[in-house]
């Protein structure tokens, strides 16, 4: 006999259940609409009509520059990364957004703080605090923009650190694996910057030169140019590659064929092994998760695929470009899987966004038993031309050994 209230109980849990994604879907649906007009008019109603009491053509001149904001930031996206992709859309849409995004932060975080405090520090009236929260905000965005683009379009730093591996045998103590990734050449031209980027590469001596995908936004043919210095990227074993999830907006076999071309061997849900002093390193490298909903035919992320024929006693360095691939690296015994994709935010405190999505933003972390994950900041930036504390990165990893002889 079955118990009627109990089924209405799982009944009604279930169309609980249901209802909640179909809402969630529902608001990621019309956050496309939402959030431009949120990252507009709230720095304009905050800088200018707050108390500040300024001449009228200032307001309304103000108030005009914001409006053409809104209007003008998503068709220019639109044209830029849409079906015209054209280049000087997608730089003034691009550079719109992160200049709005870093204005609306600090309207927030800097400009409602300041007016629940100056009231109490009893200084002027209120026009004059106003204006003091007018100004500072104004100033910090100019300052964070300015030092942002900076950081954008430098050469990473180089970020050094050793990674023990239980499982790498003692001939293998001391492999030197450079990471790069998320280097987005797009509509910005940054062909002498990627030289430059490969010169500081060949200074590190790898043994193993990695790139986790996210080589551009275009495709290989509207952006050889700048990838072309990838070709002069120099390694001792080899220089391995795998397609990011931006790949598959770009024709993504285009840029497997080049990174072929220019000497790098793509990783398509297939290994290497990199072996020394008698010990073995399973290489493996998997497409990027997108690559299925992509409909190009053989493209997918399959770790049993890339693993198939391996030493199951070997340890296994994995590229994969996205962190949350990470679940199915640790069920499969992998020792290091390497990422990118976050970009650690790039302008912050977009990272906690970033985190909804991705289980790491930046750097080692551990899941399950054995599983290390390296998750890079990203070598170069996607859209907005401006980097506020996520700098971006160079990565050098010094695989170390257990069973490595101590140092005299």
């Amino acid at each position: 006999m079955t118990d009627t209230s109990e089924t209405r109980s799982a009944d009604s849990a279930s169309a609980a259940h249901a209802t909640q994604p179909s809402r969630l879907s529902r608001l990621m649906r019309y956050l496309p609409l939402i959030a431009p007009v949120l990252l507009w008019t709230v720095p304009c109603w905050l800088l200018l009509y707050t108390g500040q009491h300024s001449p009228v053509p200032v307001t309304l001149a103000g108030t005009t520059l914001f409006a053409l904001g809104l209007i003008g930031m998503p068709l220019a996206m639109v044209r830029g990364h849409g079906r015209r992709q054209q280049d000087w859309a997608a730089i003034v849409g691009d550079t719109l957004l992160g200049a709005i995004w870093v204005l609306f932060t600090w309207s927030v975080v800097l400009g409602v703080p300041l007016r629940l405090v100056l009231p109490l520090t009893g200084v002027g009236d209120g026009q004059d605090r106003a204006r003091i929260v007018t100004w500072a905000v104004l100033g910090a965005a100019a300052v964070l923009l300015t030092w942002g683009y900076a950081e954008a379009r430098r050469v990473p730093r180089i970020r050094r650190l050793d990674v023990q591996l239980p499982r790498l045998g003692a001939g293998l103590d001391g492999t030197r694996v450079v990471l790069i990734t998320d280097t987005h050449y797009g509509p910005l031209d940054r062909a002498r910057w990627s030289a430059r980027v490969c010169e500081t590469v060949n200074t590190l001596k790898a043994d193993l030169v990695c790139h986790t995908g996210d080589i551009a936004d275009g495709t290989a043919e509207r952006r050889r140019a700048q990838a072309a210095p990838l070709g002069t990227v120099q390694a001792t074993r080899a220089r391995v590659y795998v397609t990011g999830n931006h790949e598959y907006y770009s024709e993504a076999q285009g840029w497997v064929d080049l990174m072929d071309e220019l000497g790098w061997e793509p990783l398509r849900n297939r290994h290497l092994l990199l072996e020394r002093g008698g010990d073995t390193l399973v290489v493996a490298g998997v497409d990027d998760v997108t690559a299925e909903s992509s409909g190009l035919a053989g493209h997918g992320a399959h770790l049993a695929g890339a693993l198939h024929g391996a030493d199951p006693d070997h340890p296994v360095l994995l590229l994969a470009h996205q962190p949350k691939f990470v679940d199915r690296a640790a069920a499969g015994g992998v020792d290091l899987q390497l990422s990118g994709h976050t970009h650690g935010g790039q302008i912050w405190p977009f990272h906690h966004l970033v985190r909804i999505d991705q289980p790491a933003v930046a750097g080692l972390s551990r899941h399950g038993t054995r599983t290390l994950l390296y998750t890079s900041r990203g070598t170069g930036f996607w859209g907005p031309p401006f980097r506020v504390f996520a700098p971006s990165e160079i990565t050098l990893l010094v695989l170390r050994s257990p069973q490595r002889p101590p140092t005299p």
